[in-house]
């Protein structure tokens, strides 16, 4: 039998972690080592396991999926990231790319699908779900959006985009400086420029733009 290729996943949702795990251990190449749901615990776990590939949802409560990928990189740049989601908007597709993610499944993907990225990412090919594939450019320099259009959420920065993201979902100053591991200052600054870049000086309003731009859910 080849390398046995060891997974994490990460989801929210218990019942969709343990039915994956089910269907994944059936197969004699792939051993699931470990499972969490939230994405600042699957940092942990990926320090623990050194799995293969990460396999991991979204939208989950608490630290953002997005930089938690960016860390999982950092500490183990040769676990292989395979996002999966209901959701495929530009900016989520973005936010993976830049996260340097393997793989982009959207969840109405058949088991096999996800068996079939999840061997192709452990032995560096990228694999996306048409639907995503359809949205990116993958040439010499990589994979991009093949359509970047620019909007006003271009102008933030990668910090500014995340603290956009916890204030959509309706996070106090302090949670989101306790998520991000920031100072309150920091973040107040970081909510400051993005508020000033677009406009905006609403909490209410910056939801509605970040759901718009498909950076939050409704």
């Amino acid at each position: 039998m080849d390398k046995v290729i060891t997974i994490l996943l990460v989801d929210d949702h218990a019942l969709l972690r343990e039915t994956l795990r089910t269907r994944l251990d059936a197969e004699e190449d792939l051993r699931v080592v470990g499972t969490a749901n939230q994405a600042d615990h699957a940092v942990d776990k990926v320090s623990q396991y050194r799995p293969d590939v990460v396999l991991m949802d979204i939208d989950m409560p608490g630290k953002s999926c997005f930089a938690a990928a960016q860390e999982i990189k950092r500490t183990s740049p040769d676990t292989s990231i395979v996002f999966l989601s209901a959701f495929f908007h530009d900016r989520y597709i973005d936010s993976a790319l830049e996260a340097q993610a393997s793989g982009y499944l959207t969840k109405d993907e058949s088991p096999t699908t996800i068996i079939d990225a999840i061997r192709a990412t452990s032995s560096g090919v990228a694999y996306f779900s048409p639907k995503v594939q359809s949205r990116i450019l993958i040439d010499s320099r990589g994979a991009r959006l093949a359509d970047a259009g620019q909007s006003r959420a271009s102008a933030l920065t990668a910090r500014e985009l995340e603290v956009l993201r916890y204030v959509a979902r309706g996070l106090p100053k302090k949670e989101i400086a306790v998520t991000m591991n920031l100072s309150v200052k920091t973040v107040s600054r970081h909510v400051e420029n993005l508020m000033n870049k677009l406009q905006i000086h609403d909490r209410v309003e910056l939801t509605r733009f970040a759901i718009r731009e498909g950076l939050a859910e409704a």
